[in-house]
C-alpha cells in the first residue's frame, strides 16, 4: 500500500522522537477525491460501508422519575425501543459509484464549485456519501451537530451563507423552524420518510427552496453523464470543509480544512498505525461525524480498505434494542474509537453489573482483574479467559484496539479497561490539526499518554511561566504549539482570531491553549488547559481538567466539575452521582438508599460519603493537598447539550455549570 503525500517536518531536541522516512507522492493523492478512487482500485469489491435498517419501533410505558422545581415527581413516559436489521453493505465500487450519482444530481440542481453545502445528519452512510459527493466537485460541506437547536443550527448555515443542506427526516422540523431566517438555503436533501405535509410546508417557505429525498437526487444524477464531473475536481489547496467546534467558549468557530490538511493527516495516521490495521479489522462507526476525530478515523478506513458498521448510540447494546442484537453484538467490531465520557460510562457499567453479582461474583472478578495485572502466570491467563472473556463478549468478542480522544482519559480508567477489555491507545488532536497531533503506538503503550507527535504535525513548547511549566524543566513542560501540513490557517470570516497572536503565532505556530509534558520515550503527556489553571489563595497552581478527569475515576461519580477561585485555599466540585453504584455502596451503611436521588444529593451523610471517596481517589493518584476537593455539590439534573451544560461534544460548559450553583458555591467559600 503507497503512503500518502505529507510534508515531514523534524523532529529536534531531548524528548522528542523522528518518525520517517518523509512519504512520497505514493500513486499522486493529493485530495479526498483521490483517497477515493485510490480506495476503490484497490479494495474494489471488498465491503466498504454497512448499516442496519429499522424494522420496526417498540413502544414500552416505564414510571420515571423526575425532578421538577426541586422536587421528584413521578410520571408515565413511553420508550421507544428499535428492531433492527442484520448488516447490509455496500462495497468500494458501489460506494464510488454512489458518490458519483450524488455530485452529478447537485451538479445538475445548480450547486456550484465555490458554494458550501450543510451536513445537518446523524453519523451514517449518506452523511459520508454527501460529503465525498460535495468533495468530488469543490464544493464546500459545513458541519452541524445532530444536537444542535435552532440558534446554532441558524449560526451554521447564515455564516457560511450554505446553498444547501444534508438532513434526517426527524430533524427537518428544526431545519423548518430557521429556514426564514436563512435565506441563503436553496436545497434541501433528505433521508428517511417524513410527513408528505412537512415537505410541503419547506417548500412553501421560499419559491426558490427546492425539496429532494436523497434517493430522488441519486435517481436524477444517474441519468446523467459523468463528464462534467471532471471540470469540478477540487485541488489540494481546495477548501474541503468548514467544520463548526461545538463552541465551549463562545459561538462555534468555523476550522478551514482544506483536501490537502485532511490527506496530510490521513497518511500521518497511516504511517504510525498502518502496520496494524489489516483487511480482517472492521471498525463501528458511532461518533457524530460532525466531529473531527470520527471524521478523518473514517476517511482513514476508507483509504485502508477497512469495513466501516454504522451504529447508534442508542441501539450499542442488546439491552437498547428488541428482538434483535445491538449494534456491537451484531458488527462484532474489532476497532472502535471514543470519548472518555463513553469509556467512564462502559467501566461503571461492568463495575455495576459485576457489584449486582453479588459478593462471589465481585470476589472472582477482582481476583481475575488482580492476577492478570500482575502478569501471574498461568492463572492470569487462565482468569483472562474464564473470567474476564464474558465481559469481552458484550462488546462482540473481537475487539482488540481502541481508540480514546477528545480529552484526556484518567490513569484508573485506561488501566482497568486496558485490562478488563481491551487495550486503549490515547490520542490528541484538535479540530484545526484535522483531529491528529499525536497518537499512541501499540508498541509503545503506557498509561496517561497521548503517544507520539504524527508525521504531519510539528510540536514545539511554549513556556507558562506564571505556573512554572517550562521547557527547561525536567520533564519538560509548557503550552503545545503546533504546525504542519495538517493544520489549519485560520477560522471562517475571522480576522479577529486569525491576526490574534495569542492563537496564530507570526511564524507560523498555533497556539493550542493545552499544557503538555514530554516523557523519557519521547511520547507526549497532557496536563491541562491554559484557560483552566487556576492561582490559589497560596499562590499554587491547579489544572482544573487533570483534577476533573482523575476524580471521574469514582464510582460514585457520573459527571463532574471542578471549580475553584483565586480566593480558594482549595478547589471543590458540582457532581451528577452514578445512581446505580451509589446505592449499591449506601446498602452497606445507615443510610436508606431507596430514598429518591435528590433526597440522596441533599443528604449530608451521602455528600460526605462521596467527597470522602472522590478524595480517596485523588490521593491514590498522588494529588497535593491544595487538589484534594474541600467540599462538593451533588445534583440529581442531568447535564446535556439541550439545557446547555455540556456541548455536543460533551465537553463541560464551566461557566454556565458555575452559574447555575452560584449560590451553593458562594456558601462553601464563605465557610472555608
Amino acid at each position: 500500500m503507497p503512503t500518502v503525500h505529507t510534508s515531514k517536518p523534524g523532529y529536534f531536541g531531548k524528548g522528542s522522537v523522528e518518525i520517517g522516512p518523509a512519504a512520497g507522492s505514493g500513486e499522486g493523492i493529493e485530495t479526498v477525491y483521490d483517497v477515493l478512487q485510490y480506495a476503490t482500485r484497490t479494495h474494489g469489491t471488498r465491503n466498504a460501508l454497512g448499516w442496519r435498517d429499522v424494522v420496526d419501533i417498540h413502544e414500552e410505558e416505564k414510571e420515571v422519575k423526575k425532578v421538577v422545581d426541586g422536587k421528584e415527581v413521578t410520571e408515565k413516559k413511553k420508550w421507544k425501543y428499535f428492531e433492527l436489521s442484520d448488516y447490509k453493505y455496500i462495497n468500494f465500487i458501489e460506494l464510488n459509484e454512489a458518490i458519483s450519482e450524488i455530485a452529478r444530481g447537485l451538479v445538475e440542481i445548480g450547486v456550484a464549485a465555490d458554494d458550501v453545502f450543510n451536513i445537518f445528519a446523524q453519523t451514517s452512510p449518506n452523511w459520508q456519501l454527501m460529503a465525498n459527493a460535495c468533495g468530488s466537485i469543490s464544493t464546500t460541506i459545513a458541519t452541524a451537530y445532530d444536537t444542535l437547536g435552532e440558534a446554532g443550527l441558524t449560526h451554521s448555515l447564515n455564516e457560511p451563507e450554505c446553498v444547501g443542506l444534508f438532513t434526517n427526516a426527524e430533524l427537518l422540523p428544526t431545519l423548518y423552524k430557521v429556514l426564514a431566517k436563512t435565506p441563503s438555503i436553496k436545497f434541501v436533501v433528505y433521508d428517511g420518510e417524513p410527513p408528505k405535509t412537512l415537505v410541503s410546508d419547506i417548500n412553501a417557505v421560499r419559491e426558490s427552496i427546492q425539496v429532494f429525498s436523497i434517493d430522488e437526487l441519486r435517481a436524477l444524477g444517474r441519468s446523467k453523464p459523468t463528464e462534467p464531473l471532471k471540470a469540478r475536481l477540487p485541488k489540494p489547496e481546495t477548501m474541503a470543509c468548514i467544520m463548526y467546534t461545538s463552541g465551549s467558549t463562545g459561538p462555534p468557530k468555523g476550522v478551514c480544512i482544506t483536501h490537502s490538511n485532511l490527506v496530510a493527516s490521513i497518511g500521518a495516521v497511516y504511517m504510525l498505525l498502518g502496520h496494524h490495521l489489516t483487511y480482517d479489522d472492521t471498525y463501528l462507526a458511532y461518533l457524530p461525524l460532525a466531529h473531527v476525530l470520527e471524521y478523518i478515523v473514517e476517511l482513514i478506513m476508507i483509504f485502508v480498505g477497512m469495513t466501516t458498521g454504522y451504529g447508534r448510540v442508542k441501539t450499542l447494546t442488546d439491552a437498547s434494542v428488541r428482538k434483535c442484537k445491538g449494534d456491537l453484538a451484531a458488527f462484532q467490531p474489532s476497532i472502535m474509537v471514543g470519548v472518555p465520557a463513553v469509556w467512564e460510562t462502559i467501566r461503571k457499567g461492568i463495575i455495576s453489573k459485576v457489584n449486582s453479582g453479588g459478593t462471589v461474583r465481585k470476589s472472582v472478578f477482582n481476583s481475575a482483574m488482580s492476577l492478570k495485572q500482575n502478569n501471574v502466570p498461568v492463572l492470569g491467563q487462565v482468569a483472562d479467559n474464564v473470567v474476564l472473556k464474558s465481559v469481552r463478549a458484550a462488546t462482540g468478542g473481537r475487539m482488540r484496539i481502541t481508540l480514546s480522544g477528545g480529552a484526556a482519559l484518567s490513569h484508573e480508567t485506561q488501566k482497568f479497561l486496558d485490562t478488563a477489555l481491551v487495550m486503549i491507545l490515547q490520542g490528541y488532536g484538535m479540530t484545526e490539526s484535522c483531529g491528529m497531533c499525536a497518537i499512541l503506538p501499540p508498541e509503545m503503550m503506557r498509561y496517561s499518554s497521548v503517544g507520539l507527535p504524527v508525521p504531519s504535525v510539528e510540536i514545539k513548547f511554549l513556556d507558562v511561566k506564571d505556573a512554572g511549566y517550562l521547557s527547561t524543566n525536567k520533564p519538560p513542560q509548557g503550552e503545545v504549539c503546533i504546525r504542519g501540513p495538517s493544520v489549519t490557517k485560520g477560522y471562517y470570516k475571522r480576522p479577529d482570531l486569525n491576526n490574534d497572536e495569542t492563537i496564530f503565532t507570526k511564524d507560523g505556530w498555533l497556539r493550542t491553549g493545552d499544557v503538555g509534558q514530554w516523557n523519557d520515550d519521547g511520547t507526549l503527556t497532557l496536563i491541562d488547559r491554559v484557560k483552566n489553571l487556576i492561582k490559589l489563595q497560596g499562590g499554587e497552581y491547579i489544572a482544573l481538567e487533570r483534577l476533573e478527569s482523575t476524580y471521574k475515576a469514582c464510582n460514585y461519580v457520573g459527571n463532574i466539575c471542578v471549580h475553584a477561585t483565586a480566593d480558594a485555599k482549595q478547589p471543590m466540585a458540582i457532581i451528577i452521582p452514578h445512581e446505580v453504584n451509589l446505592r449499591h455502596a449506601l446498602k452497606s451503611t445507615d443510610i436508606d438508599s431507596s430514598k429518591s436521588l435528590p433526597d440522596l444529593c441533599h443528604d449530608p451523610k451521602v455528600v460526605e460519603l462521596v467527597l470522602k471517596e472522590c478524595n480517596s481517589v485523588g490521593k491514590k493518584n498522588g494529588f497535593k493537598p491544595m487538589e484534594i476537593l474541600q467540599a462538593v455539590i451533588l445534583t440529581p439534573e442531568e447535564w446535556t447539550p439541550e439545557n446547555g451544560m455540556v456541548t455536543a461534544a460533551q465537553k463541560i460548559q464551566r461557566n454556565k455549570v458555575a452559574k447555575e450553583f452560584e449560590k451553593e458555591i458562594a456558601q462553601i467559600y464563605k465557610e472555608q
